[in-house]
């Protein structure tokens, strides 16, 4: 017999998970056309969000977006356009406008990097790493970060990487640009505090993209991978939390290598990353 003077298991859930409803909300997620991008805008879908594809390869995004809507029932727009440049964070905003699209999610997730000693790399090559990785997540939030924390029903996501918890030499601005992410969108969640936006910085470890093709090499790859959507699950299981963390970490023995790498002395963590990553 259960006793009546403790809660149920369901009571309990429900006490710690408030499930992320999107119905009739809206989401534009960014590098779209493939691997968490599109994991990204599949699970927004089956929430029940409308969403707006965005990357560069138009063909992609529309046969995602034919899906999605085949799949779940809503509507998909695919918007193709290069975030590298500088004022694409204002051409989205004037194409979102015209469409009459009003969007309470964005989930920062374009983004790329490469590996190699940093002296010898492409000026050229770093300069785009830098305003993709960087420049475009801080454009995009900035753009629509007011619309979002005043509609309140949806959230923002930034992906960061399992790299932003120790510098990675071989990967130096690669890792640069992933600490900036973690730590501006910790700050962001922050000052946001006191609406209702949910606001997220996952970390991934190694996954199974098209991230390691553009790097070169899989010898990037650190721990063991995971999937696309077992990443996507995890930061969707975060923000079902009555009180959303801040920041996550996919995979426990990522979370926990994070960990140390916050605790032991940082020229032994520079050391090993060095090895690791050489």
């Amino acid at each position: 017999m259960t006793d009546p003077d403790l809660p149920s298991v369901a009571a309990v859930y429900i006490c710690f998970m408030m499930p992320f409803d999107l119905h009739h909300t809206t989401a534009v997620i960014t590098g779209a056309s493939s691997g968490l991008g599109a994991e990204f805008a599949t699970q927004l879908a089956h929430r029940g969000a409308d969403v707006v594809l965005v990357a560069r390869r138009e063909d992609r995004l529309r046969e995602l977006a034919d899906r999605i809507h085949a799949e779940h029932g809503v509507t998909a727009t695919p918007v193709a356009l290069d975030l590298t440049e500088p004022h694409a964070a204002t051409e989205l905003r004037r194409v979102l406008e015209a469409r009459g699209i009003s969007i309470q999610t964005l989930v920062n997730n374009a983004g790329f990097g490469m590996k190699g000693n940093f002296a010898e790399a492409d000026p050229a090559r770093l300069a785009s790493m830098l305003q993709l990785n960087v420049a475009a997540v801080v454009a995009l939030t900035r753009e629509f970060l007011p619309d979002l924390q005043r509609d309140g029903r949806g959230a923002l996501i930034n992906v960061a990487s399992t790299a932003a918890y120790q510098p990675c030499p071989n990967m130096a601005l690669y890792g640069a640009t992933k600490a900036f992410v973690l730590s501006f969108t910790e700050a962001i969640a922050y000052e946001t505090r006191h609406s209702d936006l949910r606001v997220l910085c996952v970390s991934p470890g190694a996954t199974r993209t098209e991230f390691f093709d553009v790097v070169g090499t899989e010898d990037a790859a650190v721990g063991r991978f995971q999937s696309p959507e077992q990443v996507v699950s995890l930061a969707f299981n975060a923000l079902d939390r009555r009180t959303v963390p801040v920041s996550v970490v996919a995979g426990r023995l990522n979370a926990f290598t994070a960990k140390v790498a916050g605790l032991a002395p940082r020229r032994a963590t520079l050391a090993l990353t060095g090895r690791l990553l050489a």
